[in-house]
């Protein structure tokens, strides 16, 4: 299992909470970045100060892939990143 996320519903879940919206949306911004390279999309919601992100493989059946796992190894070595 990768590091933070849980298996439910079929996805890969976490969620992410901020000092504000405009981290948040930083966020958001630099894991769109990630999707768009490697060509896979998440099902996301952001209110405030909490993003919360679902993993899945649409052209799978909606099911958890090494696709998904490999965007959330991804999302969570840019965090780590981030607090260097």
């Amino acid at each position: 299992m990768t590091t933070g996320w849980v298996e439910q519903d079929n996805s890969l879940y976490r969620k992410f909470e901020f000092a504000n919206f405009a981290e948040a949306f930083a966020f958001m911004t630099k894991v769109a970045r990630l999707a768009e390279e490697q060509d896979h999309h998440p099902d996301w919601s952001n209110s405030w100060n909490i993003v919360e992100i679902n993993l899945c493989s649409h052209d799978k059946g909606r099911t958890v892939t090494d696709r998904d796992h490999r965007l959330a190894e991804s999302i969570n070595a840019m965090l780590k990143e981030g607090t260097k």
